[in-house]
Order: structure tokens, then sequence, then C-alpha cells
């Protein structure tokens, strides 16, 4: 692939070399680079990329991505490009690498404090037992067809995100849903994905502090960008921060409460025991009007049924399931 086609979509400068330079393979990490590799020089809060660039160009890569102003000519044979936002082209790049994954599939993202992983997991199992197949892509792990493996974040860096959209499309996949962190959207690792469905549960004090969020207004900043590369948000308007979010949003607004008046909306919230088992139950009412019975109890996952709910509609999804 020529680096003029990986840079497709992307702000840059070419300041050295050329845009017809074969790349073999992408990488953000030194221990991932190999011949032909383009390099990208990540602005981390820990480590600088740029100081690995003598190592990656040892190593053999042909191109260097960067936000710095470096000795160019000090790497003879070395294509350089300069960026505003390295992370952001990391992530655009690796989209192009893997042939732009995201559009050949529906994805869902789910964003929100607490219920990301439980709404995922119940979002996934509906469209699964409706003959959809669906990957996941959590905290706890991803999953892609009988595959699973263990997940290190719960939003990954923006290049596996795009590698694993591929592998889903590979796969025969028609769905993906994946739970958006604050800092995958700080990070930029789903910049340039547009969702389907994006979905708003609630916004806590969490996440506030070194190597996070320096505090709440920017915490509910980044929670806030999922919802301006969506076709649909799908918002809890319990939570204080709803209206905030569905300000930002894009595209088609959809709702779901408890307290107040949505389109998907849960009634007669109770508890109850079926021997050793405790469960909720509510009427739901709005796109189905039935009779739910939850297998987990407490509030919290009345609030994470109704925004599975609520994508399930959107699919065709039947009671019964």
């Amino acid at each position: 692939m020529t680096l003029g086609q990986l840079l497709a979509g992307c702000e840059y400068t070419l300041m050295t070399g050329s845009c017809d330079t074969e790349v073999e393979s992408i990488s953000y990490h030194t221990r991932w680079v190999s011949r032909g590799s383009l390099f990208v020089c990540i602005d981390g809060t820990v480590a600088d990329g740029n100081v690995y660039v003598e190592e990656a160009v040892e190593k053999g890569a042909v191109v260097i991505v960067t936000t710095k102003e470096l000795e160019w000519d000090h790497y003879e044979g070395v294509t350089f490009v300069k960026v505003p936002d390295s992370r952001k082209a990391l992530a655009k790049i690796s989209a192009n690498y893997f042939g732009n994954p995201a559009r050949q599939l529906r994805v869902i993202g789910i964003t929100g404090t607490k219920g990301k992983t439980t709404t995922s997991y119940m979002i996934r199992q509906m469209l699964e037992l409706s003959g959809i197949k669906t990957a996941l892509i959590g905290t706890i792990e991803t999953i892609i067809g009988e595959e699973r493996k263990s997940s290190i974040n719960t939003t990954p860096e923006s290049y596996m995100v795009q590698k694993t959209l591929r592998r889903a499309v590979d796969a025969g996949c028609q769905c993906v849903v994946m739970e958006v962190s604050s800092q995958g959207l700080k990070l930029a690792r789903v910049d340039g994905i547009i969702f389907d469905y994006a979905v708003f549960m609630n916004l806590g004090q969490d996440h506030i502090g070194a190597n996070e969020h320096k505090d709440f207004e920017e915490y509910r900043e980044c929670k806030g960008r999922l919802f301006e590369q969506c076709k649909t948000g799908i918002f809890n308007v319990d939570d204080d921060a709803a209206e905030y979010m569905m300000n930002r949003c894009s595209g088609a607004v959809e709702t779901f409460a408890v307290n107040k008046e949505a389109k998907h909306r849960a009634l007669n919230c109770s508890l109850y025991r079926n021997g050793y088992l405790l469960g909720s139950t509510f009427d739901l009412t709005g796109w189905y009007d039935t009779h739910i019975i939850l297998g987990i109890p407490g509030l919290f996952n009345v609030y994470n049924a109704l925004a599975a709910i609520a994508v399930a509609s959107h699919f065709g999804v039947k009671e019964s399931v």
C-alpha cells in the first residue's frame, strides 16, 4: 500500500520523501517495527514516541509520522510526514490500512461511567439470538464468533480497534458493539468511526486524576465526543448530563428512562425472588409494550436493559428474545 493511500483523509505535510513510498505495515511501538514499516510517533502522557525515531529507522521503518520538527536530512531515504495530531493520524492511517472495516458493519458504541459492560453483553446476546452475528469489544474481552480474547483497555488503541473490526468483517460479522471509554475518546482511539448507534448511560465523578481527566468538565467533554460521530444517539434522560450529551449529538435523538417521559420507559419496577434467584421486573412501554423479567437485580440493571432494548428495536429483535 502506498503512503498516499494510507494518508487519505489526513491533514498532513510531506516534509521529505514521496507519497509513492510503499508501506508494508503500521506501528506505533518500536517492538513491532519491521522492514517497510510506517512508524507513528505517539505524543503519549508517559512516553514521547519521537525519542524512538532512530531505533525505528534502524529496524527498517521507511516512513515516520510525527508532530515535531525533526532533523529530516539526518535520515537518508526515510520519508517524514508532519501531522497536527499523531493519535488522530494513527486512527485514520489504521482505518485506511485495514480497508475502513467500520463501513462494512453496523457499529454500536456505549459510553457512560457505569453499565457499559453489562449493556454491551445484553445487546450482543439479543442480536445473536436474532441471527445477527455480532462482535464485541469491551472491558473484559473481545469476542469474534467463538474466539474470545482478554482485554487490556476498555477501548483499545485505534490500530487495534481497526484490526479487530477487520477481523470481525472477515469472520462474517454484521454488527459490532463496543464499549467506548472517556480515555478512548480523549486519545482518538475511535476517531473517524461513524457509529450507527451511540448510547449514553450516565455520568459520575470517576476517572478524574493523574493520567486520566484533569476535572469533571474535561471528563464530560470527552464523553460527549462520541455523539458528534453518530447517526442515532440513545440517551438516558434520567441522568443530569443527558441534555449536554444530546446537544452534542450529530444525528437523530432517542431516549430511555424510568422517571421521565421517554421513547423507551420502564414502569412499576420491582425486585422479585424465585427460589434462590433474585431479579428485577418492570413494565416496558414505547417501541415494545410488554412485561420484562430480568435475571439480575437492581435499578441500575433496569437502565442497562432499557439501553439494550432501545438498540435492539432498530434491528427488528422480537419481544420473545
